[in-house]
């Protein structure tokens, strides 16, 4: 994937997420809905394409407003993956060509790996998710509006053992991934099914399309390490 396609698909994958955001206030809950029409305007700006540069550094303002209406990044780590992902994406826009841009673009890359590598760090260093309790307080005591089937989970422990040593041994593993195109797409698909899981189950949908918008440049810097190797 060249550097120009990994900002497009970033681009378009970002503004969908943005939209799906921006809908769900307008539309949804009505919280600061005027706020996030703006919001909203911009992205779709940025879906087709139209002066790209300045809708971003229009976003990275924007959503300045908005980390103060709510005293920070409201709906945690979604918002934060987004707003990794709005920056670094305008930084590759406004850095100067060639190593600097490519930089700001590589550092979106490998923060997101780090993201599942320690993730499975601090799941392994903690004694509840090595025994797979974690994973049954998460399906018998979750505060998300769940299924009582899915409640049942928790009474299977030696599935929910299984489960969590699978997502610790993947989440370490995932830096690895990029040193081979085939593998780095199987990681990447199974990543997409556990966002997309979660979203299923819990309702944490925002997760999926900010992750997503992230995964070009893991695609990208991978071909300029193997490149390079």
């Amino acid at each position: 994937m060249t550097f120009d396609d990994a900002l497009r698909a970033t681009e378009l994958l970002l503004a969908l997420a943005f939209l799906q955001q921006s809908a769900e206030h307008v539309f949804g809950s009505r919280v600061a809905p005027k706020l996030f029409a703006i919001r909203g305007a911009l992205s779709f700006l940025l879906l087709f394409g139209l002066q790209s540069q300045w809708v971003l550094l229009g976003l990275c303002l924007h959503s300045l407003a908005v980390l103060h209406r709510f005293q920070g990044p409201y709906n945690g780590g979604s918002d934060r993956m987004g707003l990794l992902v709005l920056f670094c994406l305008c930084l590759a826009h406004w850095a100067p060509d060639g190593l600097w841009a490519q930089a700001a673009f590589g550092y979106l890359a490998v923060q997101v790996m780090l993201s599942y590598f320690v993730s499975g760090q601090v799941k392994i260093a903690n004694p509840d998710w090595r025994g797979g309790q974690a994973l049954r307080d998460v399906f018998g005591f979750s505060a998300y509006p769940v299924t009582a089937s899915l409640r049942d989970l928790s009474k299977r422990p030696r599935l929910l053992w299984w489960a969590s040593w699978s997502a610790m041994v993947f989440e370490v593993l995932f830096p690895i991934s990029v040193l081979n195109p085939t593998v780095l797409a199987l990681f990447l698909a199974i990543a997409f099914c556990f966002h997309l899981a979660n979203a299923c189950l819990f309702g944490l949908n925002r997760f999926v399309w900010f992750w997503l918008a992230s995964y070009p440049s893991i695609f990208w810097l991978q071909g300029r390490i193997l490149d390079g190797a």
